[in-house]
């Protein structure tokens, strides 16, 4: 009987967590399909029909669309050179001796809990001064060097986890160290791989405060700026604003929806040495 009630209590805590974490993505996309008086009269009912006028006028009278493709360029980039230095990196902090070694794998590791807000006026110098504020480039450089703590941390325990005789016997076979990193070392670490990617791509694909800083006009704006526009302009619009919210986070669910089994896979993975 104390076996079945513990059972019944865990299955009761799961749906609660399950219900707890869905309710407000659930109850935005319905909304977006709700009128503003449907929303008003009542915020939890169900839409009377399913219009997609919400998504029209988010698409016709914001520039989400625009925002959106900086988005997808700029996170892609910044991911795509995140996972590859860092892998570098990582790799190296793995498995070469050198002269403070640990004391630099300190410093960076710091770096993961400094808050955000702290490195916006030196960030914003550094790129003022380069030439490259009010371009994606220079968000590009920003959020590669931001997600940079984190992705060393993943790939370093990634690559700490790889048996070291797979790379005596590269070498015994005569592969190069570069060879032997591309061809041997990279493979086996695509679950750190994947995880780092998907933690930076969230990061970037969801920041906000650099986005506004160092951006000035559309030309490189993101969108989680477009949905703080369009609120300002249009917030009497609640089914256009739930509308634009839907298609702002549906890239960042869907990416961890379909990679979240080997995040959580690589993250246990690279706790435990061999």
């Amino acid at each position: 009987m104390k076996k079945y009630t513990l059972c019944v209590l865990k299955y009761l805590l799961l749906v609660i967590c399950v219900c707890v974490a869905l309710f407000p993505i659930v109850w935005v996309f319905m909304s977006s399909f709700k009128t503003n008086a449907e929303i008003l009269a009542n915020g939890v009912s169900l839409p009377k029909s399913f219009s997609l006028k919400g998504y029209q006028d988010a698409l016709t009278i914001s520039p989400i669309l625009r925002y959106f493709g900086n988005s997808v360029v700029i996170t892609v980039c910044s991911t795509g050179f995140n996972v590859l230095f860092l892998a570098m990196a990582a790799y190296v902090f793995a498995r070469c001796t050198f002269s403070g070694k640990n004391l630099l794998y300190f410093i960076l590791s710091l770096s993961l809990v400094i808050p955000m807000t702290a490195l916006l006026h030196p960030v914003y110098g550094v790129i003022l001064k380069i030439g490259l504020y009010d371009t994606k480039a220079g968000l590009i450089l920003v959020y590669t060097a931001l997600n940079l703590p984190m992705s060393l941390l993943i790939l370093r325990g990634t690559f700490l986890s790889v048996p070291k005789a797979l790379e005596e016997a590269a070498y015994v076979d005569g592969a190069n160290f570069v060879r032997t990193f591309f061809q041997i070392m990279l493979p086996c670490a695509k679950g750190g791989l994947t995880s780092a990617a998907v933690l930076a791509f969230l990061n970037s694909w969801n920041e906000f405060t650099f986005a506004l800083v160092l951006t000035s006009g559309q030309k490189a704006r993101t969108l989680p700026l477009s949905l703080s526009y369009f609120t300002a302009q249009f917030s009497f619009n609640y089914t256009a604003l739930f509308a634009a919210v839907t298609i702002a986070v549906f890239p960042s669910i869907a990416v961890f929806a379909i990679f979240q089994e080997q995040v959580v896979s690589s993250l246990t993975t690279g706790a435990v040495k061999e």
